[in-house]
């Protein structure tokens, strides 16, 4: 990560802990004060219109809870009988035997 996008992320979160809103000039002046001099505008603007009207806070809370959606659709469908789900079972799968070279008739010294 450059410098530029490390102090827009910094100044991203003062401002989050702050409970400011965050936009390119509020990050800008953070930037500035801080001494960083090597940010390019587009770093702040990116920034700002990611994070325009999220809760950064409850991003950090959440970060790597994802899995809560996909952990509620195994569980068939609403209202669905538990006999039904209980009598699905995976697919299995017939290994394919890959054809080789003696099946052809030759092989690799011949």
């Amino acid at each position: 990560m450059s410098n530029a996008e490390l102090a827009t992320s910094y100044a991203a979160l003062i401002l989050a802990d702050d409970g400011v809103e965050i936009t390119a000039d509020k990050l800008n002046t953070i930037i500035k004060a801080a001494g960083v001099t090597d940010v390019e505008p587009i770093w702040t603007t990116l920034f700002a219109k990611a994070l325009e009207g999220k809760d950064v806070k409850d991003l950090l809370l959440n970060v790597g809870s994802g899995g809560g959606a996909a952990a509620a659709s195994t569980g068939g469908a609403p209202g669905a009988a538990p006999e039904a789900v209980a009598d699905e079972k995976p697919a299995e799968k017939e290994e394919e035997k890959e054809e080789s070279d003696e099946d052809m008739g030759f092989g690799l010294f011949d």
